[in-house]
């Protein structure tokens, strides 16, 4: 009876998780048809606008670059000039489209759990104990990702995202796009722009970085930032993704009331009890049931099948 409930419990899981990764291989080029048309029907006008504001925002900022590498007094219209250029090509980038919009719903998530629930985006009450801690290595690295998330919620309120933010994978592929578009007469400009932008690029200062090293610092007791109205948005979705080896964007996709069952799985993978498990799942959705049985899941099971599920995040 045990086996078949667990072999039941796996099955319908492993049907949801899959009906949500066909959802996800959508998103990428829905959102990139969206930027292209401002036809919004499938995504919040919200989403869209913020992801588009984010994309100018880094072709701004690569431009301005380039332009103080070409010695330009007065960049305005040279930057002006090549701005939709740079831009499309941006939105083309299927990688940093799909980054962009878990930025998006991040920051939705956040601003939904201040005002259902007064959770502060930038100080939780877990990093506010953190900051007080009597170990000045962990006092201190939770002052350095309050202040990471301070400079990404005040980025997003102006719908701007600050291009040394960026994974290092995302961060080169924006140098190569401004690059490759470069004309002959650009490109001096361009490549000496991409120098001087990659001298001053460290990925251990941005936001995510020292949001992954204050999760992984805490170690055993990391298991406490997988409590969402602990935690907060920012270090529980970074301690979801370390804990169940995924990527920090699939952990946001995760949250989508369409992705129950990835959000399960993961939390499971990532330690929790199934009670500690059906507890968040409510937090964010109240009207959710997990399947019968998923309290037999085992912590090993859960990661098995979130490993076989690799569901594209982009175009």
């Amino acid at each position: 009876m045990n086996h078949h409930t667990d072999q039941s419990v796996e099955d319908a899981m492993r049907l949801e998780l899959a009906e949500g990764d066909a959802m996800i291989g959508t998103l990428g080029p829905i959102m990139r048809h969206l930027l292209a048309n401002d036809d919004h029907s499938l995504f919040s006008d919200e989403t869209v606008a913020r992801v588009r504001g984010m994309i100018a925002s880094i072709a701004l900022q690569l431009l301005h670059a380039q332009a103080d590498a070409a010695g330009i007094d007065e960049p305005e219209d040279y930057v002006d000039q090549r701005t939709d250029e740079l831009v499309d090509a941006l939105q083309g980038n299927g990688g940093l489209l799909g980054h962009l919009h878990a930025l998006a719903l991040e920051w939705q998530l956040s601003e939904r759990l201040q005002a259902r629930n007064g959770l502060d985006p930038v100080l939780s009450p877990l990093l506010q104990a953190l900051i007080a801690s009597s170990d000045v290595e962990t006092a201190a690295s939770a002052m350095a990702a309050l202040a990471g998330q301070a400079r990404f919620v005040q980025g997003l309120r102006r719908m701007e995202l600050t291009l040394t933010e960026l994974p290092g994978d995302l961060f080169h592929s924006a140098l190569v796009t401004m690059r490759t578009l470069a004309g002959v007469e650009d490109e001096p400009a361009a490549q000496a722009a991409e120098a001087a932008l990659r001298a001053e690029f460290d990925e251990s200062r941005s936001r995510l970085g020292l949001l992954a090293r204050l999760v992984t610092g805490m170690g055993g007791g990391a298991i406490a930032a997988l409590s969402l109205s602990h935690a907060g948005a920012a270090i529980f979705l970074s301690a979801l993704a370390i804990g169940s080896g995924q990527s920090r964007d699939l952990a946001v996709l995760s949250t989508h009331d369409r992705q129950l069952a990835r959000l399960a799985l993961a939390l499971r993978a990532a330690g929790l009890q199934p009670a500690a498990v059906e507890e968040q799942l409510i937090y964010l959705h109240p009207d959710i049931a997990l399947p019968e049985g998923f309290e037999q899941l085992r912590t090993e099971r859960a990661a098995a099948l979130l490993t076989a599920s690799a569901p594209f995040v982009g175009v």
